[in-house]
């Protein structure tokens, strides 16, 4: 453990800085523009634009690595989303907090592609899980501390702004001094959505139907929670305990998947998702709040994860880092989707409608998992569950996939 933070501190301390002030910036922008006047509407559609522009970063960012290199590209993305968050305290509309919403989620995805890619290169197996295991733990710990801060006084409006700005331009600074090299990064081969359902449909539908459950209450939780009569610091201490939650069930869950059938954690996780969310709709006090959002949390969150380890077990090696910018895609498309609807569904079936769609979503992947139960039997070899990140959050891509493609054991690719 020591030598793998010795090797890798920059990085280490670099993304934590990173995962702080994103996960700070995204519930500061939904309680800071209710408290601006926007509607529901307004705040789903400039949230909605991270997502959309990480559609697009999934995709440039790592050709732009592969041309310039690892340095220039951090360097440069870091440097803009550091503008996007200045800019948000020097502008108070819509549409500039939308642009500039669509510029973070541009440049995050390539800062999270250069940090795996470096790390996976410089990490040697014989500590490669060690630092699989930090690396997860700031992805985890890091966006929660961030929305914590949101609680801090902040007379002025301009503190926090200010934070996250000073957070991302600090992240650049121990990987220019650190005396590491980067390393070569090569493209990965790409394996298009159509193709990997081909392989494990339940993957494909179940990530979208999921993370957009995960993004409809990660953007709606403080903007509910404040129209329920919470505080900004009570909202933002509600998604903090969700989040918390979400985290400590990560690995019991991903273990518990690696000892049977993947598809039958998923229906539980699915069916305990559809009964808090009706339980949360049939009583709709504000005490509910905390104790159901959390367990919302704990049932969606790790979802994400397994389903990537269920595909990756219908994968040969080959195809498991390919596959991963399909899945990562798929995610944010789910990302999209549930940032549009979870704030405007808030007001429908008597401000019963975030509930109601967090059911149907739960009901949706339970009933997946059963068909593809039924149709298919569980595969003899599977791999092994590492907790990822969701929204806000780096997500599994190339440290994990590559971790995965170093296994030789060859895969099946029947349809599961």
């Amino acid at each position: 453990m020591k030598r793998a933070l010795y090797d890798n501190w920059a990085l280490f301390l670099g993304m934590l800085m990173l995962m702080v002030a994103n996960g700070l910036l995204a519930t500061l922008l939904t309680i800071r523009g209710s408290g601006l006047g926007f509607s529901d509407f307004t705040i789903s559609v400039m949230q909605a634009c991270y997502p959309f522009g990480a559609l697009a970063g999934t995709v440039m960012a790592p050709r732009m690595v592969e041309k310039v290199g690892h340095i220039r590209v951090f360097s440069a993305l870091a440097s803009l989303v550091s503008i996007a968050a200045i800019i948000h305290l020097l502008t108070g509309d819509p549409g500039s907090w939308s642009a500039m919403r669509f510029l973070a989620g541009f440049c995050y995805p390539g800062l999270y592609v250069i940090t795996e890619s470096w790390l996976n290169a410089k990490a040697e197996n014989r500590i490669r899980a060690q630092v699989l295991s930090i690396y997860f733990v700031i992805q985890l710990a890091g966006p929660a501390m961030g929305t914590a801060l949101v609680g801090f006084p902040d007379p002025s409006g301009n503190l926090l702004f200010g934070v996250v700005s000073i957070l991302i331009s600090l992240s650049i600074v121990p990987l220019l001094l650190s005396g590491n090299k980067a390393p070569d990064y090569t493209v990965p081969e790409h394996m298009p959505v159509t193709r990997l359902a081909t392989v494990s449909p339940m993957a494909v539908t179940g990530i979208v139907v999921m993370s957009i459950a995960v993004a409809a209450w990660y953007i709606s939780l403080p903007l509910y929670a404040l129209q329920q009569g919470f505080s900004p610091a009570q909202a933002s201490g509600a998604l903090v305990i969700a989040l918390i939650a979400g985290a400590v069930v990560q690995y019991p869950v991903g273990w518990l998947s690696d000892q049977m059938d993947r598809r039958y954690v998923v229906i539980a996780l699915g069916g305990l998702t559809l009964a808090t969310a009706l339980w949360m709709a049939a009583d709709t006090s504000p005490s509910r709040i905390i104790v159901g959002f959390s367990l919302i949390a704990a049932a969606t969150l790790p979802v994400y994860s397994i389903l990537v380890a269920h595909a990756n077990d219908q994968l040969r090696p080959s195809q498991i880092v390919p596959a991963s910018g399909a899945m990562v895609f798929l995610l944010n498309v789910g990302l999209f989707g549930g940032t549009l609807l979870g704030p405007n569904s808030i007001a429908l079936a008597d401000g019963r409608g975030l509930q109601l769609l967090l059911a149907v979503c739960g009901g949706l992947v339970v009933l997946i998992a059963i068909a593809r139960r039924v149709r298919e039997a569980a595969p003899e070899d599977t791999g092994e569950v590492q907790a990822v990140g969701i929204i806000g959050l780096a997500q599994q891509g190339v440290l994990q996939a590559e971790t995965w493609a170093s296994e030789d054991s060859p895969k099946q690719e029947e349809p599961l």
